[in-house]
């Protein structure tokens, strides 16, 4: 655990609390930075959130624009979070800002949580950092998230809605729609991406009711892979643009969305075509080319892919990226995965069923699934699998049998343990 993280582990109640009052009150005792930010597109969803914030910052810093980014969670080291005007802030600067957090939160008595106390303290270094834009990522959920006291957001962007965190957002889409619309603010523009027609009524009603005019994918507008590049088509224009650096179809949807945020931040189609060619994001569908496990699968001819979608849509869009990949170039598929115990295993196999792979099932620091409980689940949706020690001992497994194509994933935990295991793999 990188230091930063273990102080705030040390400093602060790890539970998950979904509520506005602790931070409303935190936030006021700091002088409310969160009205103090540079115009701020606010993004929530369920699945992409972290796509298409890069995409939009993206564009933006190709426009010339400097730009703030609040993220999570983090891979490898918390700085991850927080980008200021492009870049990862440093250890000296973000301690000094949680020492100013926990000592506004001891003239108030307040009991923050971890994602409290680090989204007020990234709202604080954004506010006294210049920039043109800031980018802010929900955490969890929407209404209720910390990151929702932004009163008066420039536009709202919420991407696909599916179920996950069900302990917390229920079990039904409408409830977990209603969640993310609580982003939408009178006056705000929301760039909706494509929904479901049951979360599209919910985020629907919410935009009405609150006064926020909305801009809905396959509806207001749209996107698709064409001729090895992305068409966007709205109402007044076409345009003809590269094919979004991240890898997957799933990424042209979230190109989509993030090209339609861009043209209502008026940014020109130039940067938006070099935005889209330069966006980088780690752990969604990444090919690893560096580091002691891309190492070991580079000996053995084989590809190495790490990705971090944890619930069932992000399986589905997982498996239509390795479908694709296996229809242009066919080679025996490995998948190497280690989930939280809480989440829906059941659910993640049942997407990836399509997929002729060997599964090797695995654990990480953290409330991880046990291998052995995971293994059976996937063997119960059909697939040969077996539970390994680590990654590398299942690396070494699934290269040994002729692997070609091996692929990590279930957990953003366990893609952060992979890259965190050689400094040249970091996220910067």
């Amino acid at each position: 655990m990188d230091p930063i993280s273990e102080r705030l582990r040390a400093r602060h109640p790890q539970r998950i609390d979904l509520s506005l009052d602790r931070m409303r009150a935190l936030c006021a005792a700091l002088g409310n930075p969160q009205d103090r930010l540079p115009p701020v597109v606010h993004v929530a969803g369920t699945n992409g959130k972290g796509s298409t914030v890069a995409l939009i910052r993206a564009i933006a810093e190709a426009a010339g624009l400097r730009v703030h980014a609040y993220t999570s969670p983090h891979l490898v080291r918390f700085n991850e979070r927080i980008r200021l005007a492009g870049k990862l802030i440093e250890d000296e600067a973000l301690n000094a800002i949680l020492d100013r957090v926990e000592a506004a939160m001891a003239e108030t008595g307040g009991q923050a949580t971890v994602f409290e106390s680090t989204t007020a303290a990234g709202f604080l270094a954004m506010s006294e950092t210049p920039a043109d834009l800031a980018v802010v990522e929900v955490g969890l959920g929407g209404s209720l998230d910390a990151t929702n006291v932004i009163a008066r957001p420039l536009l709202s962007v919420i991407t696909p809605v599916d179920l996950d965190h069900a302990e917390f957002l229920g079990t039904k889409i409408e409830a977990v729609a209603a969640e993310k619309a609580g982003i939408l603010k009178a006056g705000a523009r929301g760039v909706v991406a494509r929904q479901s027609e049951a979360a599209m009524a919910v985020i629907a009603r919410r935009a009405a009711e609150v006064g926020s005019p909305l801009t809905v994918m396959g509806v207001d507008f749209d996107a698709w892979a064409e001729r090895d590049g992305l068409a966007y088509q709205d109402q007044e224009r076409f345009l003809d643009l590269p094919a979004p650096a991240l890898s997957g179809a799933h990424q042209f949807d979230n190109a989509g969305v993030a090209v339609a945020a861009a043209l209502e931040l008026d940014l020109p189609a130039s940067a938006i075509a070099e935005g889209l060619k330069a966006v980088r994001w780690p752990a969604r569908m990444q090919r690893l080319t560096n580091g002691p496990y891309a190492d070991k699968a580079q000996k053995a001819d084989a590809e190495l892919w790490l990705d971090g979608g944890h619930n069932p849509h992000a399986a589905r869009a997982l498996a239509r990226a390795l479908a694709d990949r296996q229809t242009r170039a066919p080679r025996p598929v490995a998948l190497i995965v280690g989930m939280l115990a809480n989440k829906d295993a059941g659910g993640f196999f049942e997407a990836l069923k399509g997929i002729d792979a060997q599964v090797f099932t695995v654990g990480f620091d953290g409330a991880a699934a046990e291998p052995e409980a995971l293994a059976a689940v996937a063997q119960g949706r059909g697939f040969g699998a077996l539970a390994a020690g680590s990654v590398d001992a299942a690396l070494d497994r699934a290269l040994a049998l002729g692997a070609g194509r091996v692929v990590i994933c279930g957990s953003l935990y366990l893609a952060g343990e992979v890259l965190g295991a050689s400094r040249e793999t970091w996220p910067q």
